[in-house]
């Protein structure tokens, strides 16, 4: 009788205020409360204030295969920013950034229109009316603390917003917030 395991991949939107772990920790919520599935851990992390794809597998292969940079998996990002991004902004982070930590790989950048069908972050983001915002998609292919937000601020353009919508070939598609699939392992 063959009993081969066969790995589960949940993809899920973590919104907001959201922690990528089960256990709340002091105003941010955990992801038990949004997620109810004994045995799958959490492959890689996002902030508690970035929102996005977050994937969870009972694989530990799986899981180490996706978090682990040495797999260079790249990362998509929206990054909703403070200024109107430029081209000399743009190609310092295809370059890569110096932070204080050292320099970044290379990034894939690109000026965005507003997403369409994005849905409204709770809360919403500080909006000043002297200062315009603009959208820039990341791609990255390391995962350094709040790397994006380093990167973006270091070419002079604070990261308001910051949404990961893919993780290699796995991505948001039409999920809300608060909401979880089922994949199928690439």
């Amino acid at each position: 009788m063959n009993t081969a395991h066969r790995s589960r991949l949940i993809g899920f939107n973590k919104p907001y205020g959201v922690l990528s772990q089960f256990t709340p920790e002091g105003r941010w919520r955990g992801l038990k409360d949004f997620i109810d599935l004994p045995g799958v851990y959490v492959a890689g992390r996002l902030d508690a204030d970035s929102e996005g794809l977050l994937l969870l597998t009972d694989d530990g292969k799986l899981q180490a295969h996706i978090a682990d940079p040495r797999f260079k998996m790249p990362k998509t990002y929206w990054a909703q920013v403070e200024g109107v991004p430029d081209e000399a902004a743009l190609q310092a982070l295809r370059n890569g950034v110096q932070l204080n930590d050292g320099l970044t790989l290379p990034a894939g950048a690109r000026v965005m229109e507003v997403p369409p069908d994005l849905w409204a972050r709770d809360p919403p983001i500080r909006q000043r009316q002297a200062k315009p915002t603009g959208w820039i998609e990341l791609i990255l292919r390391e995962g350094r603390n709040r790397q994006v937000r380093r990167m973006t601020a270091a070419v002079g353009l604070p990261t308001l917003r910051l949404i990961r919508t893919a993780i290699g070939p796995y991505t948001l598609e039409a999920l809300m917030p608060g909401a979880w699939r089922e994949l199928s392992v690439a």
